[in-house]
């Protein structure tokens, strides 16, 4: 008998590896570690922050440092198999084997973020903000069209010193900005676990649209529409809207 919980046990414990919330969380320690080695004078590290905006809600921030030379603002995931993906795409996708899934274009969810930081450092108006998205796992990035950095965790810290050009904050400053976050982070479990439910249930909104062929961005019509690569579906209230979803 102690032989199947034992089995059980092992079993539970990984799936919970398995889970895209830990393998998450295993990405963000990996990259938060390589943060760790930058200059601890001109750099401070922000692991983890979740800011409420002003319309009621949350906005998680994976990683964020403030330096002399501005805020260099963190996206991971970590992944496996090859990453596709466009700078203005609404997902990017993953070719794991013979499988692909779609993901949310973490270059757009990263320019949410630093919506999110301007909201809360409205006495900082002319800051540089930095986006960086960091691949974590095992994944191989195949094809990648971006003007902002989109690399593996190795190639951080190196990406960050060469985006260190010109100093525009004192010590002092970047200080106060690090009080003005760590006093807006949320550290509360239940609005941690509130966040999350967000997210779902926004994910699975568009979701739902979509299938009703209905523009999860601005609720109009989707079109079948043919292309240079293929059908699609477009937004009717393009070029007002560019919204498009494979067929």
């Amino acid at each position: 008998m102690i032989y199947i919980f034992l089995i059980i046990a092992i079993l539970f414990i990984f799936l919970k590896i398995k889970s895209p919330q830990i393998k998450g969380s295993i990405g963000e320690k990996r990259v938060a570690l390589n943060l760790s080695f930058l200059d601890s004078t001109n750099y401070k590290i922000l692991n983890d922050v979740i800011l409420l905006n002003k319309s009621g809600k949350t906005s998680q921030i994976d990683h964020v440092v403030v330096s002399v030379y501005g805020i260099f603002v963190i996206e991971t995931k970590n992944y496996k198999g090859w990453i596709f993906g466009k700078e203005n795409a609404e997902n990017w996708m993953q070719v794991l084997y013979k499988e692909k899934h779609q993901f949310r274009n973490p270059i757009k969810q990263n320019f949410s973020h630093i919506y999110a930081l301007k909201e809360m450092l409205t006495d900082f108006p002319n800051l540089p903000y930095f986006p960086i998205v960091v691949f974590a796992g095992s994944a191989t990035l195949k094809e990648i069209e971006s003007s902002a950095p989109v690399i593996y965790a190795n190639q951080l810290n190196a990406t960050i010193r060469r985006l260190s050009v010109s100093p525009c904050l004192t010590i002092e400053e970047v200080d106060k900005i690090v009080a003005i976050l760590n006093q807006s982070n949320i550290d509360d479990k239940k609005i941690k676990k509130e966040h999350i439910k967000n997210i779902n249930d926004t994910i699975y909104e568009k979701k739902m649209k979509e299938s009703n062929l209905i523009c999860p961005r601005c609720n109009g019509e989707l079109k079948l529409r043919k292309g240079k690569y293929g059908d699609f579906y477009g937004c009717a209230n393009y070029p007002r809207c560019r919204f498009t979803m494979k067929r």
